[in-house]
This record gives C-alpha cells, sequence and structure tokens, in this order.
C-alpha cells in the first residue's frame, strides 16, 4: 500500500497546525510549526487566500494526515457515514476516532498514531484476547483492548503511558496502565474530538 515517507513536520507546517504526527517531539520548543509557523517550499511566506474549494480540500486534508488514512480509504469512511442515520461530518469523524490504530495512541500505549500503527501491524495489541493485526479495524462498546503479555513491560509502551497525562485520556475509554489495558466504555461523540476540525466543509467538497 502506499504511504507517505516524507519528513511529517513538513506535513504540520502545510497545514498550519499541530498534528502531534511525532509523539513527545511536538511538545517541546523542537516542534517545526513552533519555529517556522508557515508552510514550506519556496513561496510558502507568500501564499494567498484560500478560496472555498480550497479551504475545503485542506480541510479534508488535514484530517486524513491525522488519522494517517490515504485517499480510497478517507472516501470509503466517508461513504459509510453517509449511508448512517445522524450527520455526516460526526459519522465520519467518529469512525475515524473507532480505528484500532487510532484507540492504541488515545489509550496512551504509543506516543502517536504511526506508533500505534506499527504496534497493530506486528501483533503487539490483543482486542478482546485474540490478537489484531489490521490497523483499520474499528472497536465497539465493550472491546477491551490490550498489550499483549509479553510486550507490556517494553521500554516504548512504558514510557507511553508515563507521558499520557500530558494529552490526557478521553472520556470513552478506561485505562489500566500496570495491565496495559483500555476498555471502551462508550463509542467516542463529537465532543471527545479535541483538534479544530471543521468537518463539514469535508461533506460539502464530497458533495459537489
Amino acid at each position: 500500500m502506499a504511504r507517505y515517507l516524507g519528513p511529517s513536520c513538513r506535513l504540520c507546517r502545510r497545514e498550519g497546525l499541530q498534528l502531534y504526527l511525532k509523539g513527545d517531539r511536538c511538545y517541546t520548543d523542537k516542534c517545526a510549526i513552533e519555529r517556522r509557523h508557515y508552510p514550506p517550499g519556496q513561496h510558502g511566506q507568500r501564499r494567498g487566500k484560500l478560496s472555498d474549494y480550497g479551504s475545503q480540500l485542506r480541510e479534508k486534508q488535514k484530517v486524513k494526515r491525522i488519522y494517517g488514512v490515504l485517499e480510497k480509504q478517507f472516501r470509503g469512511y466517508f461513504e459509510k457515514a453517509e449511508r448512517q442515520k445522524g450527520v455526516t461530518g460526526t459519522n465520519l469523524l467518529v469512525l475515524l476516532e473507532r480505528r484500532l490504530d487510532n484507540v492504541v495512541y488515545r489509550l496512551g500505549f504509543a506516543n502517536s498514531r504511526t506508533q500505534a500503527r506499527l504496534m497493530v501491524r506486528h501483533g503487539l495489541i490483543a482486542v478482546n484476547g485474540s490478537k489484531v493485526s489490521i490497523p483499520s479495524f474499528l472497536v465497539k462498546k465493550g472491546d477491551v483492548v490490550q498489550v499483549v503479555e509479553k510486550s507490556r513491560n517494553k521500554p516504548l509502551i512504558r514510557d507511553a503511558l508515563e507521558a499520557v497525562a500530558r494529552r490526557g485520556l478521553p472520556a470513552w475509554v478506561d485505562v489500566s496502565k500496570e495491565e496495559a489495558l483500555g476498555k471502551i466504555i462508550m463509542l467516542p461523540t463529537r465532543d471527545d474530538i479535541t483538534m479544530p476540525i471543521q468537518e463539514h466543509l469535508i461533506v460539502e467538497l464530497y458533495s459537489k
């Protein structure tokens, strides 16, 4: 599958927002967007005002980059959100929040979604006692997500659990740090998503 292999900080600068793609580094003065708060490239500091279409496109790109999803998969999530009852934009964000790689990050088992995705791929995560190696797996209410026993004391995971206090835990999960275990006590709602996202712009873009 295709994936972005370039500098992560370049993506944050392009969107003009901290996307927290590099874990702890994003909370330090080394964060690229703190040092150069303008888009990358030769003409980054001279870019003009965006059109309506440009604003819609940037919003879509921002959400794709936050969750590490490529275009075809993102479009699939949108179509699924459209078929569900309720507000399409909210449905879309809730589906993305329910991805297993995002849940592993939210529970504090990883410092970034990229790191969480690798953990899932390498078989370090179990859902309801069974290993799951698919990052796009959608969790449900009542699911128990846990680091497999032989990996619970890895320094990478323990460091991530200690650092989670910096960003906080969402209200829809319950975590036991000692067991590296988290339970989905409810599905996320729009209020649980704190990143500045204008999902209606994405709906407008795909509705053209």
